[in-house]
């Protein structure tokens, strides 16, 4: 009983990392005479060969491993944080009100307004009290909604980097208070995220009324955003864009498992820098937030712009781009390091670095080499139960015992038949 204990513990363990299970390496390339914290960007070429969510990861420095820790650059997410609005009503002919802002620093002010086909004018002012004669003027913000022109809309305040306690807000055009139904602010993010290019196309096919541009991205490659990267015609554009994502490898002809969907995804970009009614207008979102896909294989990429009776969008390229991902560790200066990688039974690492782990500021930088095969690589042995590798011989044992169990009925009920007619 207790070798079968320790051979089920055994069994139980995840495998140990070893440089001979692993496909791939690339050196890391160090500062020759700096030690301490170091860091380097995982670029997009270690995704297509690793474990997903980089599981298989490990730095060694000759045959020793190395912690190490993978932080990923967090995205600016729309923490909106709503506002109750004082004193909503008229002024003369302007629609006013006031709002009470948290504490803290804040810029982009979404004002929620129900209604369409308007154009209008938003002057802010600011001060730490609500008393009139201590405002500052913030500026005046052009809001507007124009799609029966197919030129979007957008009722963002793009105030500069403020702390007023007390914002005042004057709206001049058709927007009467009961249009104005709420109001959030956008928190100052500490620092914008950083992203690495994953693919980039300047082929863009025109297919009827749309723009498709198509990218295949490797397995287990992330891909955070599209950037479009437009040209000077036409100036001003709204273009909603639809992402599809589907699976390159297609299942066999004998395959009965259902093939994986064709995923869709909705967005739209935006240029207008135009005068309209005497207002001036300056909007512009020209990046798409992609669909987070998990994809074992290789999987395709279609981006469809739909230009309606429109004139396509004139664009230099389109990009699909990943959050920077950055791989972490102490290196002993003048010491050797290579990152190894594509060993798929490995679980990730668990270490006490990534758990104590603070990003210094003065952290040395450092680069991957080229990617080449683990020339000492063989195959990892198959450790898997006898059981799991030979699934068909439960069949045949359980078809045997129920055989047997089957004969022995039989034979007790011949017996039981002789019994009765004696």
């Amino acid at each position: 009983m207790r070798s079968l204990a320790v051979l089920s513990l055994v069994l139980l363990a995840a495998p140990a990392p070893e440089i001979r299970y692993f496909h791939f390496e690339r050196p890391i390339e160090t500062p020759s005479q700096t030690g301490g914290q170091t860091c380097l960007v995982v670029d997009p070429a270690v995704f297509a060969h690793a474990a997903p969510q980089l599981a298989d990861l490990r730095v060694y420095q000759g045959s020793t491993e190395t912690p190490f820790v993978v932080r990923t650059d967090v995205p600016v997410v729309s923490t909106d944080q709503a506002i109750g609005l004082l004193n909503l009503g008229k002024s003369g002919n302007q629609t006013v009100f006031d709002a009470e802002m948290p504490s803290g620093k804040y810029t982009d002010l979404q004002l929620k307004v129900n209604r369409h086909d308007f154009l209008a004018t938003v002057t802010v002012t600011g001060g730490q009290s609500q008393t009139a004669g201590s405002r500052t003027k913030l500026g005046s913000f052009t809001i507007f909604d124009l799609t029966r022109q197919r030129l979007g809309r957008s009722t963002v305040l793009h105030l500069p980097e403020s702390d007023f306690r007390y914002l005042h807000f004057q709206i001049a055009g058709p927007i009467t208070p009961d249009d104005v139904t709420g109001l959030s602010v956008r928190r100052v993010p500490i620092s914008q995220p950083k992203f690495v290019t994953v693919a980039e196309t300047a082929n863009i096919a025109v297919k009827g009324r749309n723009s498709v541009i198509e990218f295949t991205v490797p397995a287990h490659t992330p891909v955070d955003r599209v950037v479009f990267v437009a040209g000077q015609k036409p100036v001003n554009f709204s273009r909603d864009v639809e992402i599809s994502v589907a699976p390159v490898a297609r299942p066999k002809a004998d395959d009965a498992t259902e093939p994986p969907q064709t995923m869709s995804y909705p967005g739209n970009i935006l240029r207008n820098h135009s005068v309209q009614d005497g207002l001036r207008i300056d909007e512009e979102h020209l990046n798409v937030d992609a669909p987070q896909v998990e994809s074992e294989g290789a999987a395709k990429w279609t981006i469809t712009i739909e230009n309606h009776d429109d004139a396509p969008i004139q664009l230099a390229s389109v990009r699909l781009e990943m959050l920077e991902r950055r791989l972490c560790f102490d290196a002993t200066a003048g010491a050797a390091y290579t990152l190894y990688y594509g060993d798929a039974a490995l679980a990730a690492p668990q270490y006490d670095y990534a758990s104590l782990f603070v990003l210094q500021h003065d952290a040395a930088g450092a680069q991957l080499g080229a990617e080449s095969a683990n020339p000492a690589w063989q195959a990892r042995p198959d450790e898997r139960p006898f059981t799991e590798k030979h699934p068909i011989l439960l069949w045949v044992a359980l078809i045997v015992v129920i055989a047997l169990l089957g004969a022995v009925a039989f034979s007790s009920f011949k017996g039981a038949a002789r019994d009765t007619s004696s």
